[in-house]
């Protein structure tokens, strides 16, 4: 396989449930990979949007059946990977005091507690109904956006927080990222968002786009403050809450016209 593949394939295999060819990663291609993050994530985003269009195109179904149709795809096709590590991340913060090593025990236990339940409950919920409002007005862009920027936002956080695990995938994904094409490819990201706000005359893309952005950034310095940096499990985190928080905010500004 091609040097330029492998590392798409091991994204798409890291970060979602559909089926890849069997790949032998050298170190290399786990940190290229993590460039691959956005593309992931405008696939999947499409696979959804797609789905979601079609169900929406059947005569009589109601949108909110359609909406939770699409949340359970989206969930599935990521395994609630991304979810996992939210519940995790939630379970740490609260039962660790702020001790970094306690923390990082707790998020290898497999149970949750009720604020991680809690969590989960509130990010599914507020991502449904915010589902119902692409439904209703047909601006599924927004749910794609929104997909892609969380995986985009894995991909700022390789950059701007150690991973604090000297072992495992993560730890070879860190210290093998090309740094500068990361930056292109978030610079790219951007670009792209800011022309689909352009052509679909849906300003609050940008908004969704401004959020992340500045979400990522504060996560960053959260993570370094508590934990020195992050973990697999911090990252899916992450992931879930410029998810949820961009699509919120993108729905609140299609709720508004």
């Amino acid at each position: 396989m091609s040097a330029v593949l492998k590392p798409f394939w091991l994204a798409l295999q890291f970060l979602t449930r559909l089926p890849t060819p069997a790949l032998d990663p050298q170190p290399a291609d786990l940190g290229r990979s993590v460039l691959a993050y956005p593309l992931v994530g405008l696939i999947l985003g499409l696979l959804v949007v797609l789905v979601g269009i079609a169900l929406a195109a059947i005569p009589g179904t109601p949108p909110l059946l359609v909406a939770a149709l699409v949340l359970a795809l989206w969930v599935g096709l990521t395994g609630a990977l991304h979810l996992d590590g939210l519940a995790d991340t939630v379970d740490a913060w609260v039962g660790s005091h702020q001790d970094p090593e306690r923390a990082q025990a707790i998020m290898k236990d497999p149970t949750s507690g009720p604020m991680a339940v809690a969590a989960l409950v509130l990010v599914l919920l507020l991502k449904f109904a915010a589902l119902v409002t692409v439904v209703e007005t047909g601006a599924w862009i927004a749910l794609l956006v929104a997909i892609v920027l969380g995986r985009a936002a894995l991909t700022g956080l390789f950059l701007l927080v150690p991973y604090v695990r000297e072992q495992g995938l993560g730890a070879e994904m860190a210290a093998h990222l090309p740094r500068s094409p990361a930056q292109m490819v978030l610079v790219a990201t951007g670009v792209l968002i800011l022309l689909l706000a352009l052509v679909t005359g849906l300003w609050g893309l940008i908004l969704g786009l401004a959020v992340a952005l500045a979400l990522v950034f504060a996560i960053a310095a959260f993570l370094r403050h508590w934990l020195g940096g992050f973990t697999g499990d911090t990252a899916g985190a992450a992931l879930e809450l410029v998810e949820v928080m961009a699509i919120t905010v993108m729905a609140l500004v299609l709720a508004l016209h």
